[in-house]
């Protein structure tokens, strides 16, 4: 019998990425207080009905749950930098057809006010190369809506 050796699931995504950029006239530490709150996607994602947390800080877990009643998605905080206005994650799991999943999230001073840039690396859990097109529209569009949203709410 070969002996256990230490693995995971989590890993790096091989997938896909996509960027979504919006530009918001805002101070970028205001703009950072949103969507620098691991904890607070739900006030400008509207699919989210809720989100639970597990731990503060670096390690800790969120739940999303979304208000089809269906769908849940568990990720871990990878980093978060308050000063740099920039944090990532990892997906732990999900109902949804993704496999591995890093994101980031940062917000930049501009000359008008801050640019906020979600990135998003994935791969679909199920389907291989050919589901690949429609996951990275699915991520992008999704990633886009959320930050119009963001823009939205501080126009």
């Amino acid at each position: 019998m070969n002996a256990l050796t230490p693995d995971t699931l989590i890993r790096n995504p091989q997938g896909c990425t996509v960027t979504a950029c919006v530009d918001i006239n805002a101070d970028a530490d205001k703009v950072w207080q949103m969507v620098g709150n691991f904890a607070g996607f739900h006030h400008f994602i509207p699919a989210l009905e809720r989100i639970e947390m597990t731990g503060t800080g670096v390690r800790s877990v969120r739940k999303k749950f979304f208000k089809d009643g269906e769908n849940v998605v568990i990720e871990q905080l990878n980093s978060h930098d308050d000063q740099q206005r920039r944090m990532t994650w990892s997906l732990i799991y999900t109902t949804l057809n993704i496999g591995n999943l890093w994101a980031s999230m940062e917000v930049h001073k501009t000359g008008q006010g801050s640019r906020a840039v979600w990135t998003i690396q994935g791969e679909p859990w199920e389907g291989g190369p050919k589901a690949l097109p429609g996951f990275q529209a699915f991520l992008q569009e999704f990633a886009d809506g959320a930050m119009n949203n963001v823009r939205n709410l501080f126009a």
